[in-house]
């Protein structure tokens, strides 16, 4: 008995832990296209960048040498029927159990402009922000802030655009404007552009015919998922791998988690939800769902967010955006460190602003 999980991420390292816990005595495979180790991206766009933490130190720990671990190799196709995971090369792996765990790569706005999605990405953006004196970020959420913190304490001359304010859609307006705040005293020029925007050598075009000028352009608008591989396969890909409460892909055996899966949201859609504490939490879910079947528990979202940028270093827990004021529990905004809570009753928000909390008890205020 074979389980192939395919896909080098913490959803693909974490499903090959979760099949050794529930006691999975088969051979386990792991295939991923990158040539280095499984490792952790938050830490790319903050220590990794400025260069406080080296490339080693995001390493996520060993598998087992039980698991066959297979690196720098991209799989080309799945047959269903036949059991089989085509890689390049023209060569199969058969599975009898499969994890899907692709991820996704970033998306980009035509052929100008870096982009930071895997940790190559991180060390060679990390030599051009050292080789430039300005830098224009396109997109304007937690990786294109991050970005910009990191080249504003760098000592760049540092501009972010995005067609809304940054931050907006992803915390809220009420956060939005401490981190708006916070970078305008950081020195770092926001430029809001509802039309659009175009990166160009050295610079970025906006919908009104204007040009902004900066040595270096990044590009953080979001992510594609990897489901190319699976055209024909028969799987449901709609904006990524279509998949039940389970986990489960439409085909026997076979489950989709982390970046690369759709999760149904209620209401008939589908949607992925690209971040570290769902990656972990769908691949548990799927490796149960993958050897239990109905069995298992349906996989329940606690939405756990964080990031740091220009000073302000938030957690949070609950469905993003938070909507309104919130309520001070603790600490002081003007002080920039406290614990927030927003009671709307359809989506309860808390929040951590420069404040130490263990993850349970802000989960727990949040619900």
């Amino acid at each position: 008995m074979r389980a192939v999980v395919v896909g080098g991420s913490l959803a693909g390292v974490t499903a090959v832990d979760e099949l050794r816990r529930h006691g999975w005595d088969g051979v386990i495979t792991l295939v991923g296209d990158e040539p280095h180790a499984a490792y952790a991206r938050p830490p790319l766009s903050k220590g990794v960048l400025k260069g406080t933490e080296g490339a080693d130190s995001v390493a996520l720990p060993r598998l087992g040498a039980d698991v066959e671990v297979l690196t720098g190799i991209r799989a080309t196709g799945l047959d269903v029927d036949a059991r089989l995971v085509r890689v390049e090369g023209d060569g199969v792996i058969p599975y009898d159990k499969l994890v899907i765990a692709t991820g996704a790569r970033a998306r980009t706005l035509g052929e100008h402009g870096l982009v930071l999605r895997t940790l190559d990405d991180a060390v060679r953006l990390r030599g051009e922000l050292a080789r430039s004196r300005s830098v224009l970020v396109i997109g304007g959420g937690f990786l294109g802030m991050e970005i910009a913190s990191v080249a504003a304490e760098l000592g760049l001359d540092v501009t972010v655009v995005d067609v809304r304010t940054p931050f907006v859609t992803t915390l809220g307006p009420f956060l939005a404007g401490l981190f708006e705040r916070a970078a305008r005293e950081h020195g770092v020029r926001t430029v809001v552009c509802p039309d659009g925007v175009s990166p160009a050598p050295y610079g970025a075009r906006l919908a009104d015919g204007s040009r902004l000028e900066a040595d270096l352009v990044v590009t953080a608008v979001g992510c594609r998922p990897n489901t190319e591989w699976l055209q024909g396969s028969g799987l449901t890909l709609l904006g990524g791998v279509v998949v039940d409460e389970r986990c489960r892909a439409g085909a026997p055996d076979v489950v989709a988690v982390g970046d690369v899966a759709a999760l149904p949201t209620g209401d008939g859609r589908f949607r992925r939800t690209p971040h570290w504490d769902a990656a972990i939490g769908q691949a548990r879910a799927g490796v149960t769902a993958l050897l239990h079947g109905d069995a298992a528990t349906p996989y329940t979202p606690q939405p756990y967010f964080w990031t740091e940028a220009f000073g302000l270093a938030v957690k949070l827990a609950g469905t993003l955006p938070a909507a309104g004021e919130p309520t001070v529990l603790k600490g002081s905004l003007a002080d920039r460190c406290a614990l927030l809570r927003w009671d709307h009753p359809d989506r309860p928000v808390a929040a951590a602003l420069n404040h130490r909390i263990p993850v349970a008890r802000l989960r727990a205020l949040a619900a």
